[in-house]
């Protein structure tokens, strides 16, 4: 990162999590004047050990990552998803006999589904890529005080300094507060589940092969990762309960926990299992914000959208929201026009909302639907999944959508 003392820059980044930093990256491999900011030091979200946390990442967002100059900083091997099954059941029965798969033959030509990547991963490679650009300035630990005028925002910095910048980016997360200095509106859709995280090891390899299985209570999802020299084969769990449920089931020792894991996995086998490293437990909920923009100000990321994580899709709207932004605040620095217009905020709106409420509307609906026992009901979701298995060409458009291609 650069060393150099500025006091004006294209835009300010208010955020230096994945999507926050990789906008900054991504836009100072162009030559854009950046000021990157966060509350913690930076070194310190790096953690040595397995922490149990994986991204799933679409090609598409994999793309803008390399051009980012982030991807080729992985420190570790990523594990792409060749394929994916997707089924109903319940837990402790054999799943339903109607089912969905994307095969290889599905995705364009040379492209995996997507790759997943440890969190501890990209964390680090991402701040090894702050390190490399001369026109990105990264405050961290600071805060900004944000007053915005017509034609610039001021930044009063708390460690001292005060810089200007065109634009201010708030990229600060589901409680954002730029988001609220703005007084932009924000929807919240509860759900009354909490998601657990975790990472297993099994016995037998998982040869690339996603599994989602949707269950009365919420959905249930195993990802490959890579494996390591201590275990061969892993993947990544990511598994939805009912609040009080999930707790209970978060809590439980190694080997029962592994158990209810097997329980949810239909009749995939993938040996012994074995959980390592920590688990974590979120609560699930949706939001979303009113507006994406107001004078000199653009949000991204959770301070723009959450979803539920059923389709997996949480991070990759996000960078989906870098790349539309990105791609105009570029053509905007090579035009030597303003960056933070009222034109290109609107042209920012335009391109990332609408896709992202589409995604955030069926991630509602395939929960609302598949989230309950209804016997009716699952019967007409069997046959909806089993018919969208029938038509390659309705498989193929679902997959370019969620790769991002």
């Amino acid at each position: 990162m650069s060393t150099m003392t500025k006091t004006h820059y294209d835009l300010c980044i208010n955020g230096a999590g994945p999507v926050g930093a990789t906008l900054a990256c991504r836009l100072a491999a162009e030559g854009v004047r950046v000021l990157l900011i966060d509350r913690a030091a930076l070194p310190g979200m790096e953690d040595p050990s397995l922490d149990g946390r994986a991204y799933a990442i679409a090609e598409g967002s994999r793309q803008m990552l390399e051009a980012a100059g982030i991807w080729d900083n992985l420190p570790g091997v990523s594990q792409p998803i060749r394929e994916i099954r997707v089924s109903d059941g319940r837990p402790h029965e054999a799943p339903s006999p109607l089912f969905l798969h994307f095969g290889v033959d599905d995705a364009p030509e040379g492209m995996n589904f997507g790759w997943m990547a440890e969190a501890r991963d990209l964390r680090l490679a991402i701040n090894r890529t702050l390190e490399q650009y001369e026109t990105l300035d990264v405050r961290a630990p600071d805060t900004g005080t944000f007053t915005f005028h017509p034609d610039h925002v001021s930044i009063r910095l708390a460690s001292g300094s005060t810089v200007t910048a065109k634009l201010a980016v708030a990229a600060e997360g589901r409680r954002s507060p730029l988001r609220d200095q703005a007084r932009i509106g924000l929807t919240k859709l509860p759900y009354h589940q909490c998601g657990i995280v975790a990472t297993i090891a099994h016995e037998k390899p998982h040869d690339g092969v996603a599994l989602e299985q949707f269950l009365p209570e919420g959905p249930f999802a195993r990802l490959p990762m890579p494996g390591t020299a201590e275990h061969p084969h892993r993947s990544a769990i990511v598994w939805a309960e009912g609040e009080g449920r999930a707790q209970r089931f978060h809590d439980l020792p190694d080997e029962i926990f592994a158990r209810e894991i097997r329980a949810r996995m239909g009749d995939e086998d993938l040996g012994a299992i074995t959980p390592i490293g920590r688990r974590w437990i979120y609560p699930l909920s949706a939001q979303y914000a009113q507006t994406y923009i107001a004078p000199r100000l653009a949000l991204v990321g959770d301070a723009a959208h959450g979803i539920h994580p059923i389709a997996g899709q949480g991070l990759n709207i996000g960078f989906r929201d870098v790349i539309a932004l990105a791609d105009l605040l570029i053509e905007a620095h090579t035009k030597r026009t303003d960056p933070g217009s009222r034109e290109l905020l609107v042209r920012y709106q335009r391109r990332a909302r609408p896709g992202n409420m589409a995604m955030l509307a069926a991630t509602d609906i395939l929960e609302r639907l598949f989230g309950n026992d209804n016997p009716v009901l699952r019967r007409v979701r069997d046959l909806g999944i089993a018919g969208v298995h029938r038509l390659p060409r309705l498989r193929r458009a679902f997959v370019r959508k969620a790769m991002g291609v």
